[in-house]
C-alpha cells in the first residue's frame, strides 16, 4: 500500500527561535535535523494544557553530532502543519522531562503559545514547506 504524500508547513516564530537557539539563529545543521524529523513523522503525542483548538503536541526524538535532541512541534490537526516550539538537549531541564508534569516545561510551553500567537499575528515568523512522509 502506498503511503499519500502531501505538502506541509513548518513554522518558526522569530521569538521562540531567538530563544532556542545561541544566537538567535538556526544553525542549517540543526534546521536539517528539525525539517527532517518533522517531515518523517514518527511523533510521540505528548499532553499539553491551554492549547489552540484542532491542535496537539508532539514530541520527536533527534540525535545530532552534540548529543541527543528533544523537538516538539504544536501541529494543525485539520492541516498536518507544524509549529516549531522546542529544540533541546536530553540532558536539559526541559529535554529530560518533555511533560505537562513537568512545571518548568508547562510554564515555557504556556509562554511559547503566546509568543507564536504574536508573532503569527504580526507576520514575524518564517515557514518552511516539505512533503511529508518522505
Amino acid at each position: 500500500m502506498e503511503q499519500t504524500k502531501e505538502k506541509i508547513k513548518l513554522v518558526f516564530a522569530r521569538s521562540i527561535t531567538k530563544r532556542e537557539f545561541r544566537h538567535g539563529q538556526i544553525l542549517p545543521n540543526d534546521l536539517r535535523i528539525i525539517l527532517h524529523g518533522f517531515q518523517k513523522g514518527i511523533f510521540t503525542s505528548i499532553k499539553g494544557s491551554r492549547l489552540p483548538v484542532n491542535s496537539r503536541l508532539v514530541k520527536i526524538y533527534a540525535t545530532t553530532v552534540s548529543g541527543a535532541r528533544r523537538i516538539v512541534i504544536l501541529v494543525n490537526v485539520a492541516t498536518g502543519d507544524g509549529f516549531f516550539l522546542f529544540y533541546r538537549s536530553k540532558n536539559d531541564s526541559i529535554g529530560r522531562n518533555v511533560s505537562v508534569q513537568n512545571p518548568l516545561f508547562r510554564s515555557m510551553l504556556h509562554k511559547y503559545l503566546l509568543l507564536l500567537t504574536s508573532d503569527i499575528a504580526e507576520g514575524n515568523y518564517q515557514e518552511y514547506s516539505i512533503v511529508s512522509g518522505q
